[in-house]
Order: structure tokens, then C-alpha cells, then sequence
């Protein structure tokens, strides 16, 4: 089986039927995922693997410390997914930021951030992407995502520290399309 196989049916599993929208979301983020093979060159299918499994955290049974990317991480880390897979799914779209405002920067530690294509197009894949899997651009995810959780939740104050480093990775994605 293949990577992107085992990884659409570890999503589908455990965001089909108890989270249909996020489901819908990560398939639009895969979607998306392929449309930026290019910029990642022979990594385009851990790209997309990452992409369909970045939210996979947020499946109720798998909370651990209410942090998706983290729960995501520990549950693909048990089922034993390759090293590369669990470290962008921990760091997914600037996760450091919102791990300092809940105080898990430690946990989150534990993870290395390749901080490379592959990561910068798994970040512009969400971000270019709406809850319910639709393109968007970047400003308007930001927005939504703001208008979403409310001016003074957690996330909304993490998206605003993030916006800079999200932003920018999804720069540097179009700049590497552009230069193929």
C-alpha cells in the first residue's frame, strides 16, 4: 500500500463520520497538496500524505492534550508513520506559536520543524484551503479563521503572531512554483 493510500484511509477513519467538515477540509488541503507537487519535487507524496493527515488530531478520540497537531503526532507516531510525517503533522502551519500560548512549547520540542519545502507547501496547502475544502488566498483564510474563534481565543491571538511566518512560507511555495 501506498503512503498517500494508508494515510487517506487513517483520515478518513477517524474524521469521516465524527468530523465531517474537517474531513472535508483535509481533502481540499490534499487537493491542494497536488497542485503544489512541483514545488517539492520527489517529496510530493509525503507532501500529500501530510496534507490529508495534518488535522487527523482533532478526531475526539484521539485528544491527548487538546492541541491537535500534538494528538495528531502521538497517534501517527503509534501507528508507527514514518519520522518525517509525524515532525510536519506536529509542526503543521506555525504550531510552535499556539504550543507557547497553551504552555506546550516542551511537548512540541520533542518534534524537529524541517523548516523546508516540503513544511512551507504543507503550510500553504491549509492556508489557501476553507473548512470546507474550497481554494481560498491566504488573506482570507486568515480572516476567516479569525472571525471563526473570536478576537480573544487562543487561536485567533496564535494566527495573528503567525501570520508573518505563514505568510512567508506560503511566499517562498509560489516562489519555488515560479522558478520550475
Amino acid at each position: 500500500m501506498s503512503l498517500v493510500t494508508w494515510a487517506y484511509e487513517i483520515s478518513e477513519s477517524e474524521l469521516s463520520v465524527t468530523l465531517p467538515t474537517r474531513w472535508a477540509h483535509v481533502q481540499g488541503v490534499a487537493r491542494k497538496a497536488r497542485s503544489l507537487a512541483a514545488a517539492v519535487g520527489t517529496d510530493a507524496e509525503l507532501l500529500e500524505a501530510a496534507a490529508i493527515l495534518h488535522d487527523v488530531g482533532y478526531a475526539p478520540d484521539l485528544a491527548i492534550t487538546g492541541f491537535h497537531p500534538l494528538d495528531g503526532a502521538y497517534h501517527l507516531q503509534k501507528l508507527g508513520a514514518p519520522e518525517r510525517i509525524v515532525h510536519l503533522i506536529a509542526h503543521h502551519s506555525c504550531a510552535v506559536k499556539e504550543a507557547e500560548l497553551r504552555g506546550l512549547e516542551d511537548q512540541l520540542a520533542a518534534y524537529h520543524d524541517e523548516e523546508g519545502p516540503v513544511r512551507d507547501a504543507l503550510w500553504a496547502c491549509d492556508l489557501t484551503t476553507t473548512p470546507t475544502g474550497e481554494p481560498t488566498d491566504f488573506r482570507s483564510r486568515i480572516a476567516e479563521i479569525q472571525l471563526r474563534y473570536g478576537a480573544g481565543s487562543i487561536v485567533s491571538r496564535f494566527i495573528t503572531s503567525a501570520e508573518p511566518e505563514l505568510a512567508a512560507a506560503v511566499a517562498r511555495t509560489e516562489e519555488r512554483l515560479r522558478g520550475l
